[in-house]
C-alpha cells in the first residue's frame, strides 16, 4: 500500500510502499497527532521512516487492492 505525506516546507511529498494495513497506519497516524512526538512507518523493504509531528501536513493512505499483472481478456 502506498502512503503519500506532505511535509511543510518541504517541495516535495515523501511517498512510502509499506505492506502495513491502511487501519494499522490510520492508527499511527491518529497516535502521532494526538501527542505523539514523531510519525514513524515501516515501509516495504524494512527501512523506517520517522517524521517529526510538528512538521506533518497532510498523510494521504492509498488503497490496499494489490494490482493486477499480466495479460487477460475479458
Amino acid at each position: 500500500m502506498e502512503v503519500t505525506i506532505g511535509v511543510q516546507n518541504l517541495a516535495r511529498e515523501i511517498v512510502v510502499e509499506t505492506d502495513e494495513t491502511a487501519e494499522s497506519v490510520a492508527k499511527a497516524v491518529t497516535a502521532a497527532l494526538g501527542g505523539a512526538p514523531a510519525l514513524e512507518l515501516t515501509d516495504a523493504k524494512g527501512r523506517r521512516v520517522i517524521i517529526p509531528t510538528a512538521t506533518l501536513g497532510y498523510v494521504e493512505i492509498g488503497t490496499e487492492e494489490q494490482r493486477k499483472v499480466g495479460f487477460g481478456s475479458l
